[in-house]
């Protein structure tokens, strides 16, 4: 395996993300000029942090699955719109250019994200083929455009429904003048690519509704998309097992532990 920490710097931007790899690694015993799909994955926490229990135990679950993995540790409050945005365009660029050095299918990287980690994983998906995003990383449209979007009880609007304080930290003192751009469900158009969602109908911090929203924006315009609604279930269930537990035992949640394999079977899709 190749498991590396790389520095992800946006050129006019002070904050610094970090991008962790796990490339599977190459065997003459198994077909050493295999391309695989990868998973770039943005954990939940509010932008104020990143879990841990969103990362490395769902990078784990991709690997077993043949899939390379890669985990963002993206700039977080103070850092503020659009940067952890940038971030991900800057990886996504990074590992099109490894893809002949780790075994990477250019064409079949997704983008994951939990909670407010999807919120930035679904900003990509709306937004990697603006202006603003190809200027600050510097590239052309195809070392950006992603394959897919795995959005995971995702921050989606920032109306009735939103969580707020996810915006608040996102947006600092711009709160009120961006809220409606960073509202994704108003953002979606014909070159966001296909896309899972799944969230629980019992979620009390962000309400299921941030789901619907985008989907029923995705199916408006066209896109491809999987919505799986589950009914019992609270917020930040990461794999819903007791592997990716809190610290006082909650989070378990057999009913939604079904969610990745139903994510395997999407991803032969892409």
């Amino acid at each position: 395996m190749i498991h590396e920490k790389i520095t992800i710097q946006v050129p006019g931007y002070s904050h610094q993300a970090e991008l962790y790899t796990y490339f599977l690694g190459r065997s003459p015993e198994m077909r050493p000029e295999r391309k695989r799909p990868l998973v770039l994955i943005c954990p939940g926490g509010g932008y104020v942090m990143t879990s841990d229990r969103e990362a490395e135990p769902v990078a784990m679950q991709f690997l077993a699955m043949g899939y390379h993995a890669a985990i963002l540790r993206y700039s977080v409050s103070p850092a503020v719109y659009p940067e952890a945005l940038l971030q991900v365009a800057k990886s996504v660029s990074w590992l099109k250019e490894q893809a002949d050095a780790c075994g990477i299918d250019p064409d079949k990287i997704v983008v994951m994200g939990f909670s407010a980690g999807g919120h930035l994983a679904g900003s990509y998906g709306v937004f990697w083929r603006k202006p603003f995003v190809r200027k600050a990383v510097g590239v052309d449209e195809a070392a950006l455009r992603p394959a897919g979007m795995v959005l995971c009880y995702p921050v989606i609007t920032s109306g009735e429904k939103a969580h707020e304080d996810s915006f608040k930290a996102l947006l600092g003192d711009r709160l009120e003048e961006l809220k409606e751009e960073v509202s994704l469900e108003k953002q979606v158009n014909k070159d966001v690519p296909k896309t899972f969602l799944w969230h629980t109908q019992e979620d009390g911090c962000v309400p299921v509704e941030n789901s619907l929203l985008f989907y029923q924006a995705l199916h408006k315009n066209g896109i491809p998309a999987e919505l799986h609604i589950f009914p019992e279930g609270g917020h930040g269930l990461s794999l819903a097992n007791e592997e990716t537990m809190n610290n006082d035992g909650s989070g378990v949640q057999e009913a939604c532990q079904s969610w990745i394999s139903l994510v395997r079977k999407w991803m032969e899709t892409i």
